[in-house]
């Protein structure tokens, strides 16, 4: 791709980019979590990133830990800013060191990209953006976790095809086996 901004343009498949909504529980991050545990169960071939979801104390940030699909290392992708902190405490290095790790990852043997979130980062250009499109355009399907204020981002970069997914683990694996032509 020559625009780093461009949209993605799948070689074998018609955009297979979804995304599950965050509801105002927001357990997207756990739901996918057990998707990829299920679809490496299963024995399929997973690239990406799951979130690690960490203890913390009521009324503290959480730490954002990054667990990079299928076994590789975890990341933490949170800034130490001190405790009353009402900053932004992502580390935009390691968000882009976890992205190019993966994207490094992705090849024609893999059957899913798995990002837990696309987030401002990825809305501004940056973060898991290059690896959606590196995936879109090996003809991988792609699995997103999306909050209700970066979504007409995401619908902005992926175009009509998105598919936006329920909040829901048989939901978006019954999409996964489609995408695989299992169902």
């Amino acid at each position: 791709m020559t625009d780093e901004y461009a949209r993605p343009t799948p070689k074998n498949l018609r955009y297979a980019v979804a995304a599950a909504a965050s509801g105002p529980e927001s357990t997207t991050g756990l739901i996918l979590t057990e998707v990829a545990r299920r679809l490496q169960a299963e024995g399929h071939r997973l690239a990406g990133t799951v979130q690690i979801e960490a203890d913390r104390n009521p009324g503290e940030a959480c730490d954002m830990v990054l667990s990079v699909l299928p076994d590789g290392p975890r990341i933490d992708i949170t800034q130490n800013l001190g405790r009353d902190t009402q900053s932004c405490r992502l580390d935009h290095q390691a968000l882009e060191e976890a992205a190019s790790l993966i994207d490094g990852t992705l090849n024609e043997e893999t059957q899913f990209l798995i990002i837990n979130k696309f987030g401002k980062r990825e809305s501004d250009g940056a973060g898991f953006r290059q690896t959606i499109a590196h995936a879109v355009e090996l003809g991988v399907p792609v699995l997103l976790g999306i909050g209700s204020k970066i979504h007409p981002a995401l619908e902005d970069y992926v175009g009509e095809d998105l598919i936006i997914l329920p909040e829901d683990a048989d939901a978006i694996l019954q999409w996964c086996h489609t995408c695989l032509g299992e169902h």
